[in-house]
């Protein structure tokens, strides 16, 4: 499941990078305002200058690091760090919310493989046929579903 550096993908076909919503990005920078304001209160200016660089610095350093990169060359499917050839991969099912929330909830397999951001309401579904592989199915949130499964199904692979 994990990539190998020196492996060359191929060419990548169709690429998204799933980051961080403009929602969430509100609410991180309201908690980090009130952290500030605290600071400000207890100490001054000065400190609390220095602490909203570093909450700034840390809160691009978390986006940078939960963001999920997806990328489908002509023979693989790359997913965060895992990588897979899509000659293992199939039956794309892109799911909606309520399908996504039943799915990694109620109906979930643990041993399947999930790449979740939770701040994305859409996911898509893609089973394995690995014989070798006891992962049934992989699930991974993106915000392009249809054109993934879509993308997933050319059968040039």
């Amino acid at each position: 499941m994990n990539r190998h550096r020196d492996l060359n993908y191929g060419v990548p076909i169709y690429q998204e990078k799933v980051t961080w919503s403009w929602w969430l990005w509100l609410f991180m920078f309201a908690m980090a305002a009130s952290l500030s304001l605290a600071v400000w209160v207890a100490i001054g200016n000065g400190p609390t200058i220095l602490v909203s660089i570093i909450e700034f610095a840390l809160l691009v350093f978390a986006s940078q690091k939960t963001a999920l990169t997806i990328t489908v060359t002509k023979g693989w499917l790359l997913v965060g760090p895992a990588a897979i050839e899509r000659a293992f991969i199939h039956n794309f099912a892109p799911l909606e919310f309520s399908e996504l929330k039943r799915t990694r909830g109620i109906d979930a397999d643990p041993a399947s493989y999930l790449e979740l951001r939770f701040w994305v309401s859409s996911a898509i579904k893609i089973d394995l046929r690995d014989p070798k592989d006891k992962t049934p199915y992989w699930l991974i949130t993106t915000n392009r579903a249809k054109e993934l499964a879509k993308i997933l199904n050319l059968a040039d692979h």
